[in-house]
């Protein structure tokens, strides 16, 4: 996720106070919330307390005197890079300090009082299911109310994540994002004030949850299945008009094993379709689609001479990846980001507006001692970037001898804990920025297969404007002699 302070806001005080400056904290590009300079230094003592001021970033110090305007920018962007860096350290950011200060504050800011309300939640399949919550309540105890309403068992309430959307007329829907610890769904879903934002239920895919996972996951929730018709029918995933129909058979039959045999041959079953976009690869500007699963991103490419090719990258090459952001002021004058989303789920440009532009770049290992960065510029780039790394995740757990159901969050006695196996599943540390050009020989770790498009050109992301977000690749893995 993207953290970012692109702008404050001078507000009165109450009760005769002086007035002061709030920072408004944005992920994605949309306004998460507003808090005072006075809120991050409680929350930088709590953290400090915690986990000592050797591991907590260093904070923006206290003034005096007023700030002038030049002093508020400078501690705008220190504030900025301060909420970067805890959000980047897998300690701090996962903790519950800094998550729950984030939910108290978004439902502050959007002032929703806690009181139970019924919110709809959205099936693959079209379905929708209601539940009652407390508008205070986080993610995680949303999915659990969702489960229990659809008797989904706890132990495989890990594969399910419930999802950001926005619907459109035809009942096609794009990702926005996944919905994150830190916030309020209830909360994130109405701030939006559009209808067409939904919040979705979905099995997640199936990188290496390919056989016995999945049909417990039919067995037991057979609603849930038929997102893979809902999916064979958006395009989503490849089947022939026989298959389909069979698949529909085997559904109306209720014959569980067969739909999954049949469905786990299909073409993208499991994988997670975004939007189209703009790639660089295999040359610059080429329109895309991209898929996410079983341990790789899948490209669908349209040469500019219209031809089209496919092929896939897979995530055990990539040697890391990052996020860039830029803002494209269209008017000489100081302007700030949007706080209006659009169906993307960023901030877009209106009248006198930012345009937020969001790119991924990967490096990735094109054969033994070649590294080349190939950048997709899309809306859904950070969305993207998480995908990339629950699939590191999953590679990581399955290495180590863990489970996949226990790399999620449960509750115990109120509090959140992590499973010993999520323990063993640590986030990339930072890179320093990779020089795009080099090429580096890579260790030859296990023998691996990849089908990837051969490169016209070779192109290179170097157009980072604004922040950063780099993530290392701990299941990156080389090509031996007998790979290529």
């Amino acid at each position: 996720m993207h953290f970012s302070i692109p702008e404050t806001e001078t507000r009165a005080g109450e009760g005769g106070n002086a007035a002061y400056v709030a920072y408004n904290i944005h992920v994605n590009g949309v306004l998460h919330c507003q808090v005072r300079y006075s809120q991050l230094l409680g929350l930088h003592e709590q953290l400090r307390k915690e986990y000592g001021a050797n591991v907590v970033p260093a904070f923006p110090p206290k003034k005096i005197f007023t700030l002038t305007p030049a002093e508020v920018e400078q501690r705008r962007e220190q504030l900025e890079k301060y909420m970067q860096a805890v959000r980047q350290d897998h300690l701090l950011g996962g903790s519950e300090i800094f998550n729950s200060f984030l939910r108290k504050a978004q439902q502050e800011t959007q002032q929703i009082p806690t009181e139970e309300v019924q919110l709809e939640v959205l099936l693959s399949n079209g379905q929708k299911v209601k539940i009652n919550i407390l508008t205070s309540d986080q993610t995680e105890d949303v999915l659990e109310a969702v489960a229990s309403k659809l008797d989904l068992p706890e132990d495989l309430i890990g594969y399910f994540h419930l999802f950001l959307v926005r619907e459109a007329k035809d009942g096609a829907f794009s990702f926005i994002r996944k919905l994150q610890e830190f916030e309020l769904p209830y909360v994130s879903v109405t701030s939006l004030r559009n209808p067409e934002y939904k919040i979705l239920l979905r099995k997640r895919w199936c990188g290496s949850v390919r056989s016995k996972q999945c049909r417990r996951l039919y067995f037991l929730v057979m609603p849930i299945s038929s997102q893979t018709v809902a999916d064979i029918e958006r395009g989503w995933i490849l089947a022939s008009k026989e298959q389909h129909r069979q698949l529909k058979s085997l559904q109306e039959k209720v014959s569980k094993k067969e739909f999954i045999r049949l469905a786990q041959t299909l073409k993208y079953y499991g994988y997670l379709k975004f939007d189209p976009c703009i790639t660089d690869f295999p040359e610059k500007g080429c329109h895309v689609i991209v898929g996410a699963g079983n341990s790789e991103l899948n490209f669908q490419v349209k040469l500019p001479n219209d031809q089209i090719k496919e092929g896939s990258f897979k995530v055990t090459r990539m040697r890391c990846w990052r996020v860039t952001s830029s803002v494209h002021k269209p008017q000489a004058l100081t302007l700030h980001v949007s706080q209006v989303p659009v169906n993307n789920g960023t901030s877009g440009p209106t009248a006198g507006k930012s345009e937020v532009k969001l790119e991924l770049a990967f490096e990735y290992l094109m054969s033994k001692d070649r590294l080349q960065w190939v950048t997709i510029t899309s809306p859904q780039a950070i969305m993207l970037s998480i995908c990339l790394q629950s699939m590191v995740d999953e590679l990581m757990v399955k290495k180590s001898g863990g489970s996949i159901r226990k790399m999620f969050r449960r509750r115990a006695n109120g509090a959140l804990q992590r499973s010993d196996s999520q323990q063993a599943v640590k986030s990339p540390p930072l890179l320093d920025s990779p020089d795009a050009n080099r090429e580096s020989i890579a260790k030859v770790s296990s023998k691996l297969s990849s089908v990837s498009l051969r490169p016209i050109n070779h192109s290179s992301s170097s157009t980072d404007i604004r922040a950063n977000d780099f993530h290392g690749n701990f299941a990156f893995e080389g090509i031996g002699e007998e790979d290529l």
